[in-house]
Formats: structure tokens, sequence, C-alpha cells
């Protein structure tokens, strides 16, 4: 058995990596900067603008956004193969867009560094007090702060005209101001640096392609195997998913305090719907057209087409209203204050009870019209076969043939089904887990699509990728057990 099961295992591994790998790439193209949302820039006064600057540079690090995304990439002769280390997202896309237009990096590098020295020029400026006195504070302030959003667009875009206006406001600032003066030398670079692009253009180059590789330092390798506990310890090593573009803490600690009470309710909801749906099931199959066949089938598929956000709704209206029934809790798992100190497990368990009534009556309904359906199909089936009327013939009882002959065989269409509870736990229900603000995985995932959390999205995808696949082991070791027919080999 265990060479069975390792085996599986290793036929999952491709799968594993290719669920990694699809991750990762969400990850990697989904939309906005990350560094942008996590610092929240100022510009209160330069000290800050430049400390922002600083900021946003260890959090790439941190991030792992300074290295280069894969082992390799496909790309042109003339783009260069360090590009990823430009800080700002939206630069490093005009850069990117420049080298599409033009193709001659040399030039666009070139013209880049002399933006970026007229750029941080401005942050350390001190204008002289004497050329200040004819003008009031807030104008200067207004002025210099002019200055930098032209000079910061220009950084931000690739487009010719646009370029050209932002750089004709700021000739005209420099003209106007003469405070100024010290920065038109270094914009007439600028200016001249930009020219030099167009009569240089090598637009050809974007036609040859290059392979351009790099060393297991790059995105995808400390995505899976950390970099040596300095910032991440990989995702396949210890689990580890990332940093929360919301909180700024690790998603490991937040799925693993989110993920008990999902797993919780969902392997509670599939064992009372496996206990009621089998028996319910096998019933309904062995009295086919019987009062309780037809009666079980209405009331069940009643319970199918009830939401579950309305059952919810009327539970908590029911029996947690002070108005009518107040005999249960409305939302939680647990009282407001947490429990008492030194409580057992046991006592615990003693007062979440009350909690966990409502939200596992509306896990768990809808399952039964599904499984007992499915389970009496596959009854049916079975009571036909030969062996079972060999086994009647004999003078069996009906109960001995129908639950130790009949039932085993008919088990492995709900065992198919039984795949699919894992990788439910991992999402929970999110309608149901909100109702009742149950700290669990649902609430999280709804919350993470809400607040473009894309991290907290990505772990989502891959655990429950992972899930499926342990799920599937699972059900073919449970396919082997039930049926003697089904060898291990």
């Amino acid at each position: 058995m265990l060479q069975y099961i390792l085996k599986r295992i290793f036929i999952f591994i491709p799968t594993l990596i290719a669920i990694t790998l699809l991750g990762f790439i969400i990850s990697v193209n989904a939309p906005g900067d990350p560094v942008e949302r996590m610092v929240r820039p100022s510009i209160d006064d330069n000290a800050k603008t430049i400390n922002v600057v600083e900021e946003k540079r260890a959090w790439r690090e941190k991030l792992g956004l300074d290295l280069p995304v894969f082992y390799f990439s496909l790309t042109s002769v003339s783009r260069p193969d360090t590009l990823y280390r430009i800080i700002d997202k939206n630069e490093k896309e005009a850069l990117d867009r420049l080298i599409s237009i033009y193709g001659n990096w040399d030039a666009i590098q070139k013209y880049h560094l002399s933006l970026n020295k007229f750029y941080f020029s401005q942050l350390s400026f001190v204008a002289d007090t004497n050329q200040l006195r004819k003008y009031d504070k807030n104008e200067v302030l207004e002025t210099l702060n002019q200055l930098k959003f032209e000079a910061s667009a220009i950084q931000g875009t690739y487009d010719k005209a646009v370029i050209e206006v932002k750089m004709n406001k700021i000739t005209s600032l420099l003209k106007s101001y003469p405070f100024l003066e010290k920065f038109k030398s270094e914009f007439e670079i600028v200016r001249r640096d930009f020219l030099l692009i167009e009569k240089t253009s090598t637009p050809w180059k974007n036609y040859i392609p290059r392979v351009a590789f790099y060393s297991y330092k790059n995105q995808y390798h400390r995505w899976l195997f950390g970099d040596g506990g300095k910032f991440s310890r990989g995702l396949l090593l210890h689990g580890d998913f990332g940093t929360s573009y919301v909180t700024r803490q690790p998603i490991s600690d937040v799925i693993y305090s989110k993920i008990g009470w999902s797993l919780f309710f969902t392997m509670l909801s599939v064992i009372l719907a496996y206990f009621v749906s089998i028996p319910v099931g096998v019933r309904a199959a062995a009295k086919r057209g019987s009062r309780f066949d037809k009666s079980s089938s209405i009331v069940l598929f009643m319970l199918y087409s009830m939401p579950s956000f309305w059952l919810a709704t009327l539970l908590i209206m029911t029996f947690a209203n002070t108005d009518v029934f107040s005999w249960l809790p409305a939302s939680g798992v647990k009282p407001p204050l947490g429990y008492p100190d030194g409580a057992s497990f046991f006592e615990m368990v003693k007062i979440s009870f009350p909690y966990i009534i409502l939200p596992a009556i509306c896990y768990t309904y809808s399952s039964f019209a599904f499984l007992s359906r499915t389970m009496r199909v596959s009854m049916l089936d079975v009571i036909n076969q030969d062996y079972i009327r060999t086994a009647r013939a004999k003078g069996l009882s009906e109960k001995k043939v129908i639950w130790k002959h009949g039932l085993r065989n008919a088990l492995l269409p709900i065992i198919t089904v039984f795949a699919n509870v894992f990788p439910a736990a991992i999402g929970g229900s999110v309608i149901i887990e909100s109702i009742f603000t149950i700290p669990g995985m649902g609430s999280e995932a709804i919350y993470a699509i809400q607040t473009n959390n894309y991290p907290m999205i990505i772990a989502i995808l891959t655990i429950t990728g992972f899930l499926t696949l342990v799920g599937y082991l699972i059900s073919d070791i449970l396919y082997a057990i039930v049926d003697p027919r089904i060898s291990y080999n």
C-alpha cells in the first residue's frame, strides 16, 4: 500500500508544480504595484519624499521584486537583462514601451539617468532666501511641487506628445521663477537626451530574439524555496506564501489562524450529510416507488431548492431573535470575550456548541438531496446485479443483502464525491461565513478579493489545488478498500 501511495504522490508532483507556476504567473501579472499600495507617499516635506523612495526600495527587496522573474526570459537584443531593477513599476513599464518604440537602450538609459538626476535633485533643493523675498511662501512651495509633479509624470510615460507637453511646462516654470535657475542646465541635458533617442532610433533590434538566462536568484525560485530565511522561507519548504498587501503580515499566519474553522465546519457537514444521506438513499432504493421514496424525494429537493443565505437569515430571525425564540446566538463561534481562562477542551466545546448549530444546518442541508439521489441511483444499479439475486436465492435476509452485499459496491460514486471535500475546506462557504461572522477562509477570501490582496488570493488558489490532489489520493485509497477487485498494484 505504501508503494501505491508513493507512486500516486509522484504522479501528482507535475500537477503541483503546474499549480504553483500558474499561481506565480497570476501574481506577477496582477494589476497595480504592490509597493505603491504598501507605501503611502507623503508630500508634506522633501525629507519625507526621500524616505518614501528608500522605503519603496526596502519593500521591493523584501518582496523579491528586485530580482528577475524566472530562470530565463525570451526577449530581444534591444532589451537589457536588468530592467527588473527599476523600483517604480510605472517607470519600468514606460522604459519598456520606449524600448519597443525606439529600440536603442543605450540612449534610453542615458535619458533615464539624466531624468532621474533632474528629479531627485529637486528633493534636496534649498532655494536662496534672497531670491525668495518677493515671492509668497505658499507660491514657492506650490511651484516646487508643480515642478516635481511634471518631472514625475515624464518618468511614468512613453508617449512623445505627452513628454513634450510636460517638458514645455517645465521650461515655462524655469523661465518664470529665477529661484529655479539651478535646474536649467540639468533639464537641458534631459531634453537633449530625449532628442537623441529619436535620432539614434533602431527599432529593428526589437525583432531579433534573445534568450536571457538568470541564476537561481529569481522571484520564482525565491517563492518556492525562500532566500535562506532573510525575507522568505519558501512555499515548498515552510509554506510561506509571502506578505499581505493590506496588513503587511505573513499570509501563512492568517491562513493557519482561519483554516481551522473552515475545515471544522466542512468536515462536520460532510459527516452529517453522509450519516443522513446514505441510509435515506439505500432505503429509497430498496423500497423503490414506495411512499418513503416519494416523500423523501420531495422533502430533500425542497431543501435543495432553498438558497443558503435565505435559510440562514430565516434561522437567525427565528431562533436567535429576542422577539421570537432567543435560543441560540446569532453570530460568531464563541463568546465575544472568548473562552474563560483555564477552560479545558471539553469546556470550550460545550461553550461553542450553541454557536455551531445554526451554521452546521446551513452547511449541511443542501447536500442531502445530491448525496441521497447519488446513493439511490448507485444502489438501484447494484441490487439488479446477478450476485444480489444469488444472495437472495441462498435465503439471506433482505436487510443483510442490502446492507452487507449491496452497500459496499454502491459506495464508489459516493467516494468520488468525497474527493471534493478537502478543497471545499479552504474556500469554506463565503455566504454562510459572512452571515454568521465565522472567522474562516470563506470570509477571508471575499475580503482578499474586495481589497485586491493578491498574495492571499494566490495562496487560496494554491492550497485549493493541493487539497484537491489530496482528496483524489484519499479517494483512490478508499476505492481499493471498498472494492476488493481494485488492487494497489
